[in-house]
């Protein structure tokens, strides 16, 4: 007897059969063994698997393909790489059509802004549009040391360095600070970026549970006497998650064992504080109380790369010995004035930081009012709408296309699929109207979900 179908499953047992299928597939391949074959001692090279010599094998490619295929058979298109027209701020235009976006980190709606922009163009009539050489030897611009001493200033300290990747910024401070003889302990939300730093580094990585420093304290007890020097990385505010850490209780935990305390400030920066000048302003604390501060240039303030901030022994060692700032070339000049000008406009004008935060806080209590769940969100900028599969989160994220709603979806493998969600990130330029638009739209799909 030839079945045809399964007459009587729902569409949403149909959806949970194929996600498992794919979770399964995804695991097969994180493991290596969608085309694993063994591995025999011999001279030939005709007998090396071709998992081993063709990139269409290779375990991630593997990945990309299994979760392609899997929303082609849910009836789910990409949400990924969708092309804007213009600036995107609150606002953006995708293929002819003008959607309220939150899929961008223009928070203070910098990116765009005259002053900005007509920065990085006189830049660019000076210097050109690249300094072509590492700093070290001739890329040197007044641009980026005056970029470094208004960062300084902004966090008042010594000193800062700038990197053309605020990736690169964390791999390679922690790759070249640290050792095999060394601790890092970190978040266990932490950023891939400081992971790949440890990686890099060979110190010995342990985690902690989310913005808990009394583990922290405990493991540091345990295991402090064990080595040279020891890292402690937070984040200002969590990318994921939109909440922080309670950065004075992590500052005794430091001193007292003595460690250093890195916080990475890339969605913090700009975002939070009386005039925007990060977790540090907001607990009012002084730049010494944490030893390395990270951050980016690409989010409140509008341009590209990342920084470290500190006193100036790590930057003086930073600028001659870290290979990723010894050896890549300076940063681009137009991103360095741009980069610079949107501070000047973030300190002349603190009321965008104000608006911001309001904006946040009323997306924030409108959503939980709404019976989404946010999870452990601040409500600063970056505010998720967890929906505990990733095939949810996709279909969410599509019918709020659909509606005029531009919000990117985070899926497994990138956060656990219990944790799939909608990330919006809000900007100083989104109106009462429009989140409360959003927020009705986001409860009746999530409802007809």
């Amino acid at each position: 007897m030839v079945r045809k179908g399964l007459p009587g499953l729902t569409a949403q047992i149909k959806d949970k059969l194929i996600q498992q299928a794919l979770e399964r597939r995804l695991r097969q391949a994180e493991q290596g063994k969608v085309f694993d074959a063994p591995v025999r001692a011999s001279s030939n090279a005709t007998d090396t698997p071709e998992q081993h010599c063709r990139f269409d094998r290779h375990q991630g490619y593997q990945q990309v393909r299994i979760i392609s295929e899997g929303a082609s058979r849910l009836g789910i298109a990409s949400p990924f790489f969708k092309v804007h027209e213009g600036i995107a701020g609150a606002s953006t235009r995708i293929d002819g059509r003008d959607f309220i976006n939150y899929a961008s980190y223009n928070y203070l709606a910098l990116s765009g802004h005259p002053e900005v922009s007509a920065a990085a163009k006189l830049a660019i009539d000076r210097y050109g549009t690249s300094v072509s050489a590492s700093r070290l030897v001739s890329g040197e611009r007044l641009v980026h040391r005056e970029l470094e001493q208004a960062l300084a200033a902004a966090y008042e300290v010594d000193d800062a360095i700038t990197f053309v990747s605020g990736h690169a910024a964390n791999v390679t401070t922690i790759g070249y600070l640290f050792g095999d003889q060394d601790l890092i302990v970190h978040d266990e939300l932490i950023h891939n970026s400081v992971l790949q730093g440890i990686a890099l580094s060979g110190a010995r990585r342990l985690s902690f549970p989310h913005n808990d420093a009394a583990t922290l304290d405990t493991i540091l007890t345990q295991q402090r006497h064990h080595f040279q020097k020891v890292l402690v990385v937070l984040e200002g505010i969590y990318s994921m998650d939109g909440d922080y850490p309670d950065l004075p209780r992590f500052v005794a935990v430091k001193k007292r064992h003595r460690a250093f305390l890195m916080v990475d400030e890339a969605h913090s920066f700009g975002v939070m504080g009386a005039t925007g000048r990060g977790i540090r302003e907001h607990f009012g604390l002084q730049g010494s109380d944490v030893d390395i501060w990270m951050g980016t240039l690409s989010k409140a303030l509008a341009g590209c790369g990342g920084y470290i901030v500190g006193e100036t022994a790590l930057i003086e060692h930073l600028k001659f010995l870290a290979p990723g700032f010894l050896y890549s070339v300076g940063m681009s000049p137009p991103l360095a004035a741009a980069s610079l000008a949107a501070l000047h406009v973030m300190q002349r004008e603190p009321e965008r930081v104000v608006t911001l935060q309001e904006r946040g806080r009323s997306f924030l209590a409108q959503a939980r009012a709404a019976g989404v769940d946010t999870g452990t969100c601040a409500g600063f900028a970056v505010i998720p709408a967890i929906t505990g599969s990733s095939i949810k989160a996709a279909r969410l994220s599509a019918a709020l296309f659909e509606r005029g709603i531009n919000v990117q979806p985070i899926l497994y493998p990138a956060v656990p699929e219990k944790s799939a969600r909608l990330r919006f990130f809000i900007s100083c330029e989104h109106g009462e109207p429009e989140i409360r638009q959003t927020v009705a739209a986001l409860a009746d799909e999530l409802g007809r979900l």
